[in-house]
């Protein structure tokens, strides 16, 4: 039973092993240079934070919406009037100076039978009391009541509705704006990369190509033919080659980091970049030389600048709708309630006739509210000069900003031009080297060429592969540049 055991767990492992290799890769996620940028289009937390800022724009314009909705209250309160009001009132003012004088019926009146009529008589006081302090206020009142608003005419309000809509708009183009540039920066890490890893793998054959020549100059001295200087040479260039390979191996790393974080792409998680690094990407890379049938509406920032100037106009209006009256309708409906005591107050005896045996009291008012502004210290006039001023500040922004987008033009034309031109001096160098190269490695293990010339015409060699990458990184990224100028970056 035990041996049946472990047999059962060296199976399982046995296929874990298998298995193992298979897991690690699945957890490395493949990306061309198109997917890499939909990826951080959809998983950049600054992306993120700019769709969100979307929603609460679009939460922004319900709020103002809501303004010319009807607005409904309803409250209840219960108060205890511990020190009543009091107001003075005097009753002379009111007929109390009289008073009536006694009568008397008689019997002789009663004994007729005959009607007997009274005729009431009124004489003044000896004294008339004065003003007297009184209170009209029960000791607890109570009140339940609903109002209702409904906003009838508000130019602001209108105005306001037209200005809240065009700011969503203004929302998704710097959604837009923030997408563009994540593209851009995405692009450039995905390039970097690239070189990075070109280059690592150019060092790998350098350095398996130095270390045969190293180990051929060994066994070569050891048999006579070479002195140990021609050894020591080599060693110290294949030390040096070892070097730069430690030193790229980190800078790859550190790329790959970059461009995890302008993916939004998690650092732990493996990476793997699908596309080749060569010069078929600037295929159709060429100088854009007509800058007069650019439309400028092209690039995000002039559409941007339009909204804006929209927005500019429609507060200007805003300010000016300031001056028209605003139409309300008020409605009201509540019960007042009145009681001596707590329990009184909450022993609720209501009705609509209103007697005196009731506590709680109905009300009702319905009414229009119009508000004409007459005179508000110029206010309104100093804001309209300033939106005025705004305004202005807007329009000579679309004139700076159609200046800039035409020196941007010429500049990444230029730059492409001469990343070009420098591209393809640096591919001849290349290849002018890697023959040199090839030939001096010949004529030294023929034993017709010396240690020192290999030596220099490797060292020229990786000076040409590196300036070759270099030069292809640069025209790269000035197409990138050149994408961007015209607008077309995420059109690709």
């Amino acid at each position: 039973m035990k041996k049946r055991i472990y047999v059962s767990w060296l199976l399982v492992s046995w296929l874990f092993f298998l298995q193992a290799p298979h897991l690690v890769s699945a957890q490395e996620q493949a990306f061309s240079l198109p997917q890499a940028i939909q990826y951080a289009l959809q998983n950049r937390p600054s992306l993120k934070t700019l769709r969100n800022q979307e929603q609460i724009d679009k939460a922004r314009v319900g709020e103002v919406r809501a303004t010319g909705l009807p607005q409904v209250n309803a409250g209840v309160e219960i108060n205890n009037n511990f020190i009543q009001q009091k107001s003075i009132v005097d009753f002379s003012e009111f007929g109390g100076a009289s008073q009536l004088n006694d009568f008397t019926i008689t019997q002789q009146q009663l004994r007729s039978g005959q009607d007997i009529v009274l005729s009431p008589s009124y004489s003044a006081p000896d004294s008339v009391p004065g003003p007297q302090a009184i209170t009209f206020v029960q000791p607890w009142t109570g009140a339940a009541a609903l109002s209702a608003s409904q906003l009838l005419f508000d130019g602001s309000y209108l105005i306001g509705l037209r200005a809240a809509s065009t700011y969503t708009q203004l929302s998704k183009k710097n959604t837009q704006q923030g997408e563009i540039e994540v593209a851009e920066q995405v692009s450039k890490a995905y390039y970097s990369v690239l070189v990075a890893g070109e280059q690592i793998k150019l060092l790998d054959q350098n350095l398996r190509r130095l270390d045969t020549l190293l180990r051929q100059t060994i066994i070569m001295n050891q048999n006579g033919f070479v002195e140990k200087l021609d050894v020591d040479r080599l060693r110290v260039s294949y030390n040096n080659l070892k070097i730069d390979h430690d030193k790229a191996q980190r800078l790859l790393a550190l790329s790959q980091q970059l461009l995890k974080f302008q993916m939004g792409f998690p650092q732990a998680q493996p990476i793997l970049l699908t596309d080749q690094l060569n010069e078929n990407s600037l295929a159709t890379a060429k100088p854009m030389g007509n800058y007069a049938g650019f439309a400028y509406g092209n690039r995000i920032e002039y559409g941007i600048l339009e909204t804006q100037r929209d927005l500019a106009l429609l507060n200007q209006r805003n300010i000016k709708a300031g001056y028209w009256p605003r139409l309300l309708l008020n409605a009201n409906y509540g019960y007042n309630g009145v009681g001596r005591t707590f329990s009184r107050l909450l022993d609720v005896r209501a009705g609509a006739n209103n007697t005196t045996t009731r506590n709680w009291f109905d009300f009702g008012v319905v009414g229009l509210s119009l508000q004409v502004p007459l005179f508000d210290g110029l206010r309104k006039s100093y804001q309209v000069q300033q939106s005025r001023i705004q305004l202005e500040n807007v329009k000579l922004g679309f004139e700076q900003l159609q200046q800039a987008i035409d020196l941007e033009l010429r500049q990444s034309d230029v730059t492409l031009e001469n990343t070009l031109s420098v591209l393809r001096a640096q591919r001849q160098n290349l290849e002018l080297a890697e023959e040199i190269a090839r030939v001096s490695r010949i004529k030294y293990q023929q034993g017709v060429g010396s240690n020192l010339e290999v030596i220099t015409a490797e060292t020229d060699l990786r000076a040409a592969q590196t300036s070759y990458y270099s030069a292809l990184y640069d025209a790269l990224i000035a197409q990138v540049d050149a994408d961007r100028a015209t607008g077309a970056l995420l059109l690709k």
